[in-house]
């Protein structure tokens, strides 16, 4: 029944309502919508509090359940430095209930009168402001003064005035540890990463021992065969100063002088000696070349060609692959560059070596390698005639580990070292496909000033 339904159960009872307070039907009639209004009202004001309340409800469940699953302790307290809230992990630490706190001083969880002092003393000068990572110890509950960093926020209501401060903290301990942890394992990284890298061009230089064998064979073999007439010539000239010495008729020296050939011997010996010490030269410059590329990285900052460069690397990775693999170079006599060319090297090889993985089962493998020299800037573009790559695969190519080769065939460590070399050297290196296919890597670098 609603209150107009028994306000006229009333006024049928009482009678006509005019009769008995002096006042018009109609005017009753009014009184009674308003209440219908006002009692209407009421019920919409509550259905609307209660739904407020079971949000309210479902807020206070949510700060609760954050404030329980802190690990870092956290102490509400007022502007006096009462505590008016804790969470759990402080009362696991100190070994005290929320009721037994709460009303106490923040201040008294400090172990001692001076860290007591001092807490007072930085509250009130940064109170404002809030006070970060600040060490001091605090009582545990078996009596221990355990080191905290602490951390106090000053909060405010919805006018901006002062209500107090949040303070939280972590045990110090668990600070070290986790940044003794963190750093070891950095410095475990730093070594796997040397490690690897070293790795990863050793195994670059074992691929190509067969090549730089058969390089250095021609020069030690023509020093070889040398010798061994300079041994010949060096007994025949041996045999004709003995016959000179011990007087032999000048009849005989001069037969003996045709018989050994010895004008002819004379004219030989400075191309073979002059042949020797090229092939010896030659034979420097590749063990030189080797040690370069096989050391251990270097900041290396000297003025080289970089043509010369990438002859080298082309010769020694070709004398390991088929005799069909054809590379066609398009180079200027000079592009100086400025760095390490032991290390720009290791980039030129890995990339020759990478084409020819890629197009070793073309039944005519290409890599063409054309280098342009545009402004302050040298281009080189490396394009074999291979499948290209996925283009899924384009964004990754550089990233270290990511190979498509078969197990045991790639580290996926080449390319991400060669991006590292480029980048150090001031320049960039992009992989695309070509439209006419097969991949194409670019190599951009700065060159030398003064040129």
């Amino acid at each position: 029944m609603t209150a107009s339904d028994k306000n006229r159960a009333t006024l049928q009872q009482t009678g006509h309502p005019g009769e008995l307070f002096g006042v018009g039907e109609e005017m009753w009639m009014d009184v009674i919508h308003k209440m219908d209004e006002v009692y209407s009202d009421l019920l919409q004001y509550e259905v609307a509090l209660e739904e407020k309340n079971a949000k309210l409800e479902e807020s206070q469940q949510f700060i609760l359940s954050v404030l329980t699953s802190m690990s870092d302790i956290l102490v509400v307290c007022g502007r006096n430095g009462m505590i008016e809230e804790v969470n759990r992990s402080l009362e696991d630490f100190t070994g005290r209930n929320l009721a037994s706190l709460r009303g106490t001083l923040v201040f008294d969880l400090f172990a001692d009168e001076a860290s007591r002092a001092q807490a007072r003393q930085l509250f009130a000068r940064f109170g404002d402001q809030g006070v970060h990572d600040c060490e001091l110890p605090l009582l545990a509950k078996d009596g221990r003064a355990v080191p905290v960093s602490i951390n106090c926020t000053p909060r405010f209501n919805a006018v901006g005035k002062s209500m107090g401060m949040v303070v939280t903290g972590r045990p110090v301990g668990e600070l070290r540890r986790a940044y003794q942890a963190l750093r070891q394992a950095h410095d475990d990284l730093k070594r796997t990463q040397q490690q690897l890298l070293h790795a990863e061009k050793m195994a670059s230089l074992g691929r190509l021992v067969a090549g730089v064998a058969h390089e250095l064979n021609n020069p030690i073999s023509f020093i070889l065969g040398n010798v061994h007439a300079l041994k010949r010539y060096a007994e025949r000239l041996g045999r004709y100063l003995n016959a000179i010495h011990a007087g032999v008729p000048q009849s005989r020296i001069e037969a003996l002088r045709a018989e050994l050939r010895i004008d002819r011997l004379l004219g030989d010996l400075p191309p073979l000696i002059e042949g020797t010490i090229e092939g010896a030269e030659r034979t420097r410059d590749i063990v030189d070349g080797l040690k370069r590329f096989s050391a251990i990285d270097r900041d290396e900052q000297q003025r080289f060609n970089l043509t010369e460069v990438i002859e080298r690397a082309v010769r020694w990775v070709s004398k390991g692959t088929r005799d069909n693999f054809r590379i066609r170079l398009e180079l200027p006599p000079q592009i100086p560059i400025v760095g390490s060319p032991g290390q720009m090297q290791q980039v030129m090889m890995n990339l020759v070596q990478n084409a020819w993985d890629a197009v070793a089962q073309c039944a005519a493998p290409t890599l063409d390698i054309v280098a342009n020299i545009r402004n302050d800037h040298a281009q080189v573009r490396f394009h074999d005639n291979g499948p290209g790559v996925d283009d899924k695969h384009l964004a990754h190519v550089f990233d270290p580990f990511f190979t498509t080769k078969a197990v045991g065939q790639g580290t996926g460590l080449g390319l991400a070292i060669s991006y590292g070399i480029i980048e150090r050297h001031h320049g960039r290196i992009t992989v695309s496909n070509h439209p006419d296919g097969g991949a194409v890597f670019v190599i951009d670098l700065p060159l030398a000033t003064g040129t």
